[in-house]
């Protein structure tokens, strides 16, 4: 098993609507939980989610955290009817199961954790 360097982030940054589909795909084959930031430069309260999702992602190994920006993948953000920034979305098979919008950490770890522990709950 390789061990991930230490610096090396574990957030993917999406920056076409191709990559969006391979990386929905890969995690549909693997049944990885996505987790996606919706996120804009000009707009201060996403900035300030990147290091929190950066956290979340060390936390939760078992699932592909992903960063689109809305502004250079709008593709994406139009088919997930994505509106605001930030937003978060947790995807399960391509398809949003928990939306959260705004800059709400406690909200968003909330809603992982849930649905992370309905996944155990359905596997056992």
């Amino acid at each position: 098993m390789e061990v991930p360097e230490q610096n090396k982030s574990k957030v993917v940054i999406i920056d076409s609507l191709q990559s969006w589909d391979f990386y929905l795909n890969q995690a549909s084959n693997k049944d990885l939980p996505i987790v996606v930031h919706f996120t804009a430069s000009w707009c201060m309260p996403s900035v300030a989610m990147n290091s929190f999702f950066e956290e979340l992602a060390s936390s939760y190994p078992n699932g592909l955290f992903l960063t689109v920006d809305v502004d250079e993948v709008k593709e994406v953000a139009t088919k997930m009817e994505v509106k605001a920034m930030p937003t978060f979305l947790v995807l399960k098979d391509g398809v949003a199961v928990e939306k959260v919008v705004g800059a709400n950490p406690e909200e968003i770890k909330k809603r992982i954790d849930g649905f992370v522990q309905s996944i155990h709950v359905s596997v056992a």
